[in-house]
């Protein structure tokens, strides 16, 4: 999004539904050997799980927009709902498909509310962002994480209950997918852009670190066959790799926002787009070991897998292996920016975790740190981040 989430909203719409508790998705995918899980029983880490997705279910979808209509409430965002919200909520509902018989209706819900916002620029894309009374505002225009998230959640409900029923999946991922490329990606460059609107000359050469999804990238180019999508994957791979190198040698860490990619990128100047951290690893960014790690454990081979060590060996010794101790932020050189615990930082570690063979006894403490979180009704951000993590955790996952 073009803000930072932290600044509290609106009250939330409850839902509720039947639930059942069993063992991992028919559709989840397989992790590649040596990925390692939490050591608790399958029942422990499905009731986390259930814990939170119940919690979110309660409080962060609303029914306000519209008969048949789902959208989930960013409440700590600038705006009532935003696209990287509505995103988050389809890949959620998608991966829960076979643990609540409400999974596909809330799917549907939330892809209704999507296609009654189209951008302005791009009606295959989602306006980023809708009041209190369900109406795009602030230019409705794109935000690029929430598009990547609705094309990938329509993959996963392809996945997981095919497209032959109302709704189409597939076709309409592959719309949503043709439409990101066509606005969203640099086509010189091929990095992803920040939104339909950025194509400019202030930010046609800039990008934002956590829309660098290689598992995003690999299933675009899988569902389409078009080669240009591994092309994508591979330039932010590279990209990773080079900043890393470049910038947190130590850390590993990637900054919320990068410039210049259009020759050699590096970290965004402070108040960019968002604030004085946009160079840093903040509130964006945060959502990077979640990201790179779930490629890295679903794809054999994945470059993210030595990427995401580094940051997982790092914050590991940062802590003293005391998961409590993760920050709010850091330089990439690995000082603090802010301080205070927050799960969207410290949940996404544990994806990291799961990529290193000798971490078992830190992805235990930070799985156990994740679950004594007490999940915060005014959190849509923490909240959802963890609730996907959990999925991940617990091997649920579907990667399309």
């Amino acid at each position: 999004m073009r803000k930072t989430l932290h600044a509290l909203a609106l009250a939330a719409v409850t839902a509720t539904s039947l639930i059942s508790t069993a063992a991992a998705a028919p559709a989840a995918t397989p992790y590649v050997p040596g990925t390692l899980r939490p050591s608790a029983d399958q029942a422990t880490q499905d009731a986390a799980l259930m814990k939170y997705w119940n919690f979110w279910k309660t409080n962060f979808l609303s029914t306000k927009c519209g008969s048949g209509t789902y959208a989930v409430l960013s409440k700590d965002a600038d705006h009532a709902y935003v696209a990287e919200g509505e995103g988050y909520g389809m890949t959620i509902a998608a991966m829960m498909g076979s643990k609540d018989t409400q999974a596909r209706a809330i799917f549907d819900g939330i892809l209704k509310f999507v296609k009654a916002h189209p951008s302005v620029n791009n009606k295959d894309l989602h306006a980023a962002e809708q009041d209190a009374n369900c109406k795009s505002v602030n230019g409705s225009d794109s935000a690029t994480d929430g598009d990547l998230e609705i094309a990938y959640g329509l993959l996963i409900a392809d996945k997981v209950w095919g497209s032959s029923g109302s709704v189409n999946y597939l076709a309409e991922a592959k719309r949503v997918i043709n439409a990101i490329k066509k606005s969203e990606v640099n086509s010189s460059s091929h990095y992803m852009l920040l939104g339909d609107w950025g194509n400019d000359a202030e930010y046609k050469n800039s990008s934002r670190s956590s829309d660098w999804m290689p598992g995003h990238f690999r299933a675009f180019a899988k569902a389409t066959g078009d080669s240009t999508w591994t092309t994508i994957r591979t330039t932010h791979e590279n990209a990773i790799t080079k900043l890393q190198s470049q910038y947190a040698s130590s850390t590993g860490l990637l900054p919320d926002f990068v410039v210049n990619t259009n020759s050699t990128p590096k970290p965004a100047p402070a108040n960019f787009l968002e604030g004085q951290y946009d160079g840093a690893y903040s509130w964006n960014a945060c959502r990077d070991p979640w990201r790179l790690g779930a490629d890295a454990i679903t794809a054999d081979g994945s470059a993210a897998k030595a990427q995401v060590r580094k940051m997982n060996s790092w914050i590991q010794t940062k802590t003293g292996g005391d998961p409590a101790k993760i920050g709010s932020g850091y330089k990439l050189s690995g000082s603090a920016t802010e301080s205070g615990e927050h799960p969207c930082f410290t949940a996404p570690f544990a994806v990291a975790a799961m990529t290193d063979p000798g971490s078992q006894a830190w992805l235990d403490k930070l799985f156990t740190q994740i679950t004594k979180f007490s999940p915060d009704k005014t959190d849509y951000y923490g909240t959802g981040i963890t609730l996907q993590v959990l999925i991940i955790l617990s091997g649920n996952f579907v990667a399309p």
